[in-house]
């Protein structure tokens, strides 16, 4: 029992206190408890206590009270709108399928329950009445950057595989070390992640992936990522040859995920961008790589691998969006920004420019300065375009098919063509985005030939 005083809100402090009033141990326990001495707001808070599931209900019986996770140990009540779940002590029996135990018993010591989590720092329970209680180290562990299972790693992983995931995620959000003993069994265990579901593993790497500090875990187990990534097998230690860059295509790839915002799509874009470039490795007489063709064939991996993930569908075609665009290089004049424009749609060409210059940054020295100014370039460009009136849509042309319905042309596929050839006009600066003008280019030199 360590004396630590936590501020804990006054609503988990009311449940805490009813169950403890009523005989029972209760306390605040893991990630809240762990934030909260880390200096951070918790999302949640979670309560244990030694009651049983149909004792709690008994002394929180309210409207309010859920009981949908009763036979997991788990009710759940809502003060003011706001849940907190409560659950009964417990422990597990064997797992076989290294996820579900084959039992489940309850029992009334804090202590118990604490010593089946998965690790240190999250082991914590608190309340006012008993302080902190702290029985794997974890106080120490929080203070000295460590991620450590509770007891054998082996036997933590065995029980749920999902856990090497967390304990990298761990790492990569708060800038941790794993410990030697549990980084080993990570690696002699990672095989169990053949057992979990892509979508247990997909939500813990997309936190993976989004953390401050996810560089340097990428760099250290990308092992553990080929269980479920084996696309990135190639990539590692994959040489470039080339004077553009400075790094293998592995290495490359996770400085691109650094250099990049800390959101979801475009570190997966950052991550899946060159995943097809040793399938298209070719060197030239002098001994210099090249990668001809590489963004195609990484946007068609990206989309099985975001499908096998069981991304979104938004996602994925996002994702596939900005690999398919990633290494085009228009000239930075505005009817080439225009027509990138259309490519990516206004909503991604900022994103675009934000992976083209991770990208850069990623490379060598060769030429940096210069591909910087071009991204630059093109940035201006798409600003001085947001402020001029023109199109680089159809839904942006300033004449739409209503309008030529009511100049007579009536058939849809000369309709199409009308307006797309005046949108390539418009994109190409050849034709103003005017009503009127467009009107009079469509009277001169489309209106013979239409269905009139």
């Amino acid at each position: 029992m360590t004396k630590i005083n936590i501020q804990i809100p006054e609503k988990v402090n009311t449940i805490l206190q009813k169950l403890m009033q009523a005989g029972f141990q209760a306390y605040a326990v893991g990630g809240c408890i762990r934030d909260t001495l880390m200096g951070q707001q918790p999302s949640d808070w979670d309560i244990c206590t030694s009651a049983l599931p149909e004792e709690t209900l008994q002394v929180l019986r309210k409207p309010n009270l859920v009981e949908n996770g009763k036979k997991h140990g788990t009710v759940t009540i809502r003060l003011e709108g706001e849940n907190f779940e409560i659950t009964t002590f417990r422990k597990d029996g064997e797992s076989l399928d290294h996820r579900h135990p084959q039992e489940v018993t309850y029992v009334r010591e804090v202590y118990e329950d604490l010593s089946r989590r998965d690790f240190t720092i999250n082991a914590l329970a608190y309340n006012d009445k008993e302080g902190l209680i702290d029985i794997s180290g974890g106080v120490q562990d929080l203070r000295q950057g460590i991620i450590r299972c509770v007891g054998d790693p082996d036997k933590r992983f065995d029980e749920d595989g999902l856990r090497m995931m967390r304990a990298l995620r761990f790492a990569s959000q708060l800038g941790f070390r794993i410990e030697n003993e549990t980084a080993a069994s990570v690696r002699r265990n990672r095989q169990l992640l053949t057992s979990v579901s892509a979508e247990r593993i997909t939500a813990e790497f997309n936190k993976l992936l989004i953390g401050n500090y996810a560089e340097q875990i990428l760099l250290d187990y990308p092992d553990v990522l080929t269980v479920f990534l084996p696309e990135i097998r190639p990539m590692i230690g994959f040489p470039q040859n080339n004077p553009h860059h400075c790094y293998d295509v592995w290495t490359h790839t996770v400085k691109v995920v650094s250099f990049i915002e800390r959101d979801k799509i475009l570190r997966l874009a950052a991550l899946l961008h060159d995943i097809g470039k040793p399938k298209c490795f070719t060197e030239d007489a002098g001994g210099i790589g090249h990668f001809k063709g590489h963004p195609a064939v990484s946007e068609r991996m990206a989309a099985e691998i975001l499908h096998r993930m069981k991304y979104d569908n938004r996602t994925i075609e996002t994702v596939k969006t900005l690999i398919r665009l990633h290494d085009m290089r228009p000239p930075a004049e505005p009817k080439y920004v225009r027509r990138l424009l259309r490519e990516a749609g206004k909503e991604m060409f900022l994103p675009l420019l934000s992976l083209k210059r991770a990208d850069a940054r990623a490379q060598s020295n060769y030429l940096s300065e210069e591909k910087m100014a071009y991204i630059d370039r093109l940035e201006a460009l798409y600003q001085e375009e947001l402020q001029q009136d023109t199109a680089f849509t159809l839904k942006m042309l300033r004449l739409n098919g209503r309008d030529l319905i009511a100049m007579g042309i009536t058939d849809g596929k000369t309709i199409g063509r009308i307006l797309n050839e005046l949108l390539e006009r418009v994109i190409d600066g050849s034709q103003e985005n005017d009503p009127q003008k467009l009107k009079q280019t469509v009277l001169t030199e489309f209106f013979q030939g239409s269905d009139q």
